[in-house]
């Protein structure tokens, strides 16, 4: 079988479940994940003779797609913000927006040697790629799962971040100083219980649901006590980011200013959805 042939069968497959494009980017992303081909030289080969191992493989792959598991589970890394990173079931597969998140801290913050924490830090996504992005910072990263906190000492190694991990729930007083960190991040569990009705299965079958869900009574509750903890460890003048559900951008809005938080500002993402919350500390 030559590969244009795999490709095209397999995207027949595919496409009644995920849609043209999305099943031509899984086979371009599988193809990339066992053979290092990038598109260019993937077209370049369509022609070639494709080895009964490969096809297993690419067979094997497709049937747990098509069972709705996540591609990146399967192959267990993703490439996100211009990183390769490790996921397992154990962390969130990160999302472009968290992605915009990272920008607007980079956009804002030129300054070097700043001292960052990343709370509720999954993969590490974020802590990661701050350390890259900013110069000579001091980036920690908490979360309450061990099991997260190794993929994400992982990815720090595997993309030479100069990265502190650090066990501790955030729902809790943290072990941290008065003072100690310029920027405090945060994309910690927003999706209320009721929005599960409306969301896909392979998010609901796959990924880790502690990272996920709020009650309905409390979609709060890790911003406030995150923003109760960033007033006292955050140096004056000291910034605090959270990535947010829209549904509750006014609450998170009003909550920050309730516990001391000047300039609070809810931004957008790409799709203009209120999608990020940022304050200061008073200087």
């Amino acid at each position: 079988m030559t590969l244009g042939n795999l490709i095209s069968t397999r995207k027949t497959q595919l496409a009644p479940v995920y849609g043209e494009g999305e099943a031509s980017w899984m086979l371009r992303t599988i193809f990339e994940s066992l053979k290092g081909w990038d598109r260019v030289e993937t077209a370049i080969r369509m022609n070639d003779e494709v080895s009964d191992y490969i096809v297993g493989k690419v067979d094997g792959i497709v049937a747990r797609l098509l069972a709705g598991e996540p591609l990146q589970y399967i192959l267990g890394e993703t490439y996100w913000h211009g990183l390769k990173l490790k996921v397992t079931p154990d962390v969130l597969i990160p999302r472009p927006e968290t992605s915009e998140l990272v920008d607007l801290i980079e956009d804002r913050n030129n300054a070097s040697d700043l001292a960052v924490l990343d709370l509720c830090t999954g993969s590490g996504c974020i802590a990661v790629a701050l350390a890259r992005a900013l110069p000579f910072s001091r980036v920690t990263a908490v979360d309450v799962s061990r099991p997260a906190l190794a993929v994400a000492m992982e990815n720090a190694r595997g993309c030479k971040a100069r990265v502190d991990f650090v066990e501790a729930d955030v729902l809790r007083p943290l072990p941290f100083g008065d003072g100690s960190f310029d920027i405090i991040v945060s994309n910690p569990p927003y999706i209320a219980e009721s929005e599960k009705a409306d969301m896909e299965r392979n998010v609901l079958d796959h990924e880790p649901s502690i990272a996920l869900f709020v009650p309905d009574a409390d979609p709060l509750r890790f911003y406030t006590p995150i923003a109760r903890e960033g007033m006292r460890i955050a140096r004056a003048g000291g910034q605090l980011w959270f990535e947010i559900n829209p549904i509750y951008a006014d609450d998170v809005r009003r909550m920050m200013a309730a516990e001391g938080w000047e300039d609070v500002t809810i931004l957008p993402d790409s799709s203009g959805k209120k999608r990020f919350a940022f304050g200061r500390k008073r200087r």
